[in-house]
């Protein structure tokens, strides 16, 4: 039996790495190596940006990490996920899927979503760039999700402007990994089409009644789930 594969968590570009943290510290505590490698500023530059962002966690990855590893990607990471097998060294092991999008290959993500998105999208820019993330909602909608203020703050503070040319770009034609080799974690009802089909093509799929920022506000649920996820990759 071979060791436990090193994780990778990857936290989506719209957000900052402090919504992983928790969760790697809770996995370390249980004996898993975790690192959570930081996104912030990657998009600040203009594109192409899948590149850059899959460059960014590779590099990390060979500083901080070795041997076979596991892939997490949170939201707008999952589309990332096989860009970043393709540019790193390492062993690639699985890859898990939480609340996140779906490998797309060769097409932009404004083409997966609905029109209205895309819409209100566009409205929010200003001098191609919309504003954080947690304004593109109703007023109370972070605070819904986060009450707790200090909680709250810190994620707020770490949330970038991001180009709306990002969404407008394909994604790398890179190939998707194979379903054995492939795990789905649903915490939100936003994220269930995406569960659905992951569970169709034979992933490992497991459903939570939490929301899409449980990796930071239930973090000891969101890792014992991932625990149980990664074990059919370490054998």
């Amino acid at each position: 039996m071979r060791g436990r594969p090193n994780l990778v968590l990857v936290h989506s570009p719209l957000v900052g790495a402090s919504t992983w943290q928790s969760v790697a510290r809770l996995l370390r505590a249980r004996g898993h190596m975790a690192v959570v490698p930081s996104l912030g500023g990657v998009l600040a530059d203009a594109g192409p940006y899948y590149a850059r962002l899959a460059v960014t966690v590779a590099d990390d990855i060979a500083r901080r990490a070795d041997g076979r590893i596991v892939l997490v990607g949170h939201s707008g990471a999952g589309a990332l996920l096989p860009a970043v097998a393709h540019a790193t060294a390492a062993t690639v092991v699985g890859m898990v899927f939480v609340d996140a999008l779906l490998p797309h290959p060769g097409r932009a993500w404004f083409d997966t979503v609905p029109t209205e998105m895309r819409d209100q999208l566009r409205r929010l820019t200003r001098q191609g760039m919309l504003p954080p993330w947690n304004e593109w909602f109703p007023p109370g909608t972070i605070e819904e999700l986060l009450p707790d203020p200090a909680l709250r703050g810190r994620f707020c503070e770490e949330l970038p402007r991001v180009p709306l040319a990002y969404f407008d770009e394909p994604a790398p034609e890179c190939p998707a990994p194979p379903p054995a080799h492939s795990a789905y974690l649903q915490l939100s009802d936003a994220y269930s089409a995406e569960a659905s089909q992951a569970e169709r093509e034979g992933w490992r799929v497991r459903r939570r009644r939490a929301h899409h920022l449980a990796i930071l506000a239930e973090p000891e649920e969101v890792s014992a789930t991932l625990e149980e996820l990664i074990q059919g990759f370490a054998a």
